[in-house]
């Protein structure tokens, strides 16, 4: 019994386990279908793929066919193309670099100026990369091709093309930088650099605004500012890129472009459309002598304020450049912005005509220029003024030479008008009123230090000595020459009269003109006192022999009883009232077109003459004036009232209006006339 349950327990235990190992198969089963499911999809979606690469084989074969070695050729040339490969995996990617910079750099700099810098700096960088390593890698790529070609690994056809093309990357590496690196790029950015440039110098240069060109000389401070300090380091920022990329000659061309119009345009307020005048439109120096005397002010004006900044702005802002750098650069702008012309106008004065006036003209002109000496010393001392230097040491030979001309040649020119009549009025001649006081402004202090030193360059040109007293003689012998013209015209009157007219009008002139003067007191008060003198003595003279002899014919004598009867002194009375009109009006006629140019000794004289004959005619005619009123003929013997007397007494001597010229006097034709000979009509005269 015990051996049938035995038996039972085992055949439930081999039933239990049959079971287990069919639910084990069963499952077992199922995965395997679920793997067979995958594989089927997994072959199903590798289909497409086994047909392109069945289709790709062919290309494949072709092109490994060219490569012809054995294995252990193979790999013995592995070790070269790794080598190549290397530098030209880096070229690449440096250059694929260099396009990430494109769109930074093609925007605009002023948005922010250091962070395009810094990326152009990048760009730079990579080029220089870029230049040092394309041809190793090139290199390494025909030493490549050498070796497949001198081990026969590859068919001629495909070492062809290789050749072919590594020949195209070299014709690259040697041709520009730009071209074969960066595509323009760098143009590009350097392009936006040149115009941030301009924009910041035109937006930061203002020209210099001027209430008035008459206040020139009343500003206390007129140079324009400087640029900003930020603007300058932006410029030169700027500046380091572009020279480092030679373009350094545009830099330059765009400064100076933008301040000498600024410079022009501060300029153009003093209305200096006379710098461009020639020498064809004046007829001499007098005729533009205004422009002169503004030429000097605005020359001071351009040296020492606008041409001064330029110079200091050019030294700020290429200072790192170096010396000649800046200097070539300012002296570009300021022959653009019109120092040349300045010049040119001073050489136009040197062409004119010659004639005393010019003298002083021309001494204005050394005056301003010797001025400036120091200054044009150091903002146009440097080699790349040499233009400029050059013009101006022509003008002062030429303004030099010229009034020393001039000037040793007054007295000869005053001597050649003695040979000319004497005014026919009696007058002051205009050569004699011009002379002394033309001799008194070349002695004077504005001009006689400038003459002075003129002189004493002119005179060491030619390695002669200058002193002093050579200017001072040669004024005395023009004054000299003056007094023998005077004694020769004073005999070339064939009327007494007027000749002492004449002289008493000279004399006055001379002492009265010359009194209290530099001039004056060179020649002493002796001289003064002797043509005072002389003045007087002939003022008594002209008076006795003219306007003195006329009261005589208004004599008492025969009337004082009428001794004769009343009809005898009606026909006394009329006798001498006929001599006395006739009489008067002969002297009246003859002197009415004198003239007597002192306003003192005019009055004076005036005076004398109607003192001396009013009185007696006013007495002669209350007493006998009754014996001719009443005939029917009186307006014939009483021709005159006392008061009409006076009135035409009073009269005389009187200048003729547009006449007589001052020291500034002009002809109406428009030139300065003195009677003087044009002084290049002379031999020794320089045409």
């Amino acid at each position: 019994m015990a051996e049938s349950v035995s038996d039972s327990v085992n055949g439930g235990n081999k039933k239990k386990h049959g079971i287990e190992n069919l639910i084990s198969a069963r499952k077992a089963l199922k995965v395997s279908l679920e793997k067979s499911k995958s594989l089927a999809l997994a072959l199903e979606r590798a289909g497409p793929r086994l047909d392109d690469i069945n289709q790709r084989l062919p290309s494949l074969e072709a092109a490994v066919r060219s490569i012809r070695a054995d294995k252990d050729a193979l790999v013995a040339v592995g070790g070269h193309i790794n080598r190549a490969v290397g530098p030209a995996a880096a070229v690449l990617k440096v250059f694929d670099a260099v396009h990430g910079l494109e769109k930074s750099l093609l925007s605009d700099p002023r948005n922010d100026l250091p962070g395009y810098l810094s990326v152009l700096k990048r760009l730079e960088e990579a080029l220089r990369f870029l230049g040092d390593n394309c041809g190793l890698a090139i290199q390494w790529l025909e030493d490549i091709v050498e070796y497949l070609e001198d081990n026969r690994m590859a068919d001629e056809k495909y070492l062809l093309n290789l050749k072919k093309s590594l020949k195209g990357l070299r014709e690259l590496e040697n041709g520009e930088v730009e071209i074969r690196l960066d595509g323009g790029l760098l143009d590009a950015a350097l392009d936006k650099l040149e115009s941030d440039f301009r924009r910041l110098l035109t937006e930061n240069s203002v020209p210099l605004p001027m209430s008035s060109p008459s206040t020139l000389g009343q500003q206390a401070c007129i140079a324009p500012s400087p640029l900003p300090v930020s603007i300058i380091q932006k410029l030169q920022a700027i500046l380091g890129r572009l020279i480092a990329n030679n373009r350094f000659d545009k830099c330059i061309s765009v400064y100076v472009e933008v301040r000498s119009s600024n410079v022009r345009a501060s300029l153009q307020a003093l209305d200096l459309d006379y710098l461009e005048i020639s020498i064809a439109e004046f007829n001499d120096v007098q005729s533009i002598e205004g422009y002169i005397a503004q030429w000097g002010r605005h020359l001071e004006f351009a040296v020492k304020h606008l041409f001064e900044a330029e110079y200091n702005l050019c030294n700020d802002v290429f200072e790192r450049m170096g010396k000649d750098i800046w200097m070539g650069c300012f002296a570009k702008i300021a022959a653009q912005a019109g120092m040349l012309a300045f010049l040119q106008f001073g050489k136009t004065v040197t062409e004119s005509k010659k004639d005393p006036i010019k003298l002083l003209k021309l001494l204005d002109i050394f005056a301003s220029l010797n001025k400036l000496r120091t200054d044009f010393n150091r903002l146009f001392g440097g080699a790349a003024c040499v233009e400029i230097q050059n013009l101006t040491r022509d003008l002062i030979n030429r303004v030099i030479n010229g009034a020393a001309e001039i000037f040793w040649e007054l007295l000869i020119q005053v001597e050649l008008q003695r040979q000319i009549p004497p005014p026919p009025d009696g007058s002051v001649p205009r050569l004699v009123s011009f002379i002394t006081e033309y001799c008194n402004k070349l002695l004077g202090d504005d001009y006689k230090p400038v003459l002075t030193q003129v002189l004493v360059i002119h005179r060491s040109w030619k390695h002669e000595k200058f002193q002093e007293k050579l200017l001072v003689n040669e004024v005395l012998k023009i004054v000299k020459a003056i007094e023998q013209n005077l004694e020769t015209w004073l005999k070339a009157y064939d009327d007494t009269t007027l000749s002492h007219f004449f002289a008493m009008n000279n004399h006055c002139h001379l002492y009265k003109s010359l009194k209290g003067t530099k001039l004056g007191d060179l020649l002493g008060d002796s001289w003064l006192r002797e043509h005072e003198q002389y003045k007087d003595y002939y003022s008594t003279i002209f008076f006795r022999d003219s306007w003195g002899k006329i009261p005589s014919h208004l004599s008492r004598e025969g009337l004082i009883m009428f001794s004769g009867g009343r009809a005898s002194a009606r026909d006394l009375v009329k006798k001498r009232l006929k001599a006395f009109n006739d009489a008067l009006d002969d002297v009246y006629k003859k002197q009415s077109n004198w003239v007597i140019l002192d306003k003192d000794l005019r009055e004076k004289t005036s005076q004398l003459i109607t003192q001396a004959i009013a009185p007696i005619y006013r007495s002669y005619m209350q007493n006998y004036g009754a014996l001719v009123e009443q005939d029917a003929s009186s307006g014939k013997y009483a021709k005159y009232t006392v008061e009409t007397l006076e009135k035409m007494l009073g009269s005389l001597f009187q200048p003729k209006p547009g006449r007589y010229g001052s020291f500034k006097g002009r002809s109406p034709a428009g030139k300065f006339d003195i009677g003087m000979v044009d002084l290049r009509r002379t031999a020794s005269a320089v045409v």
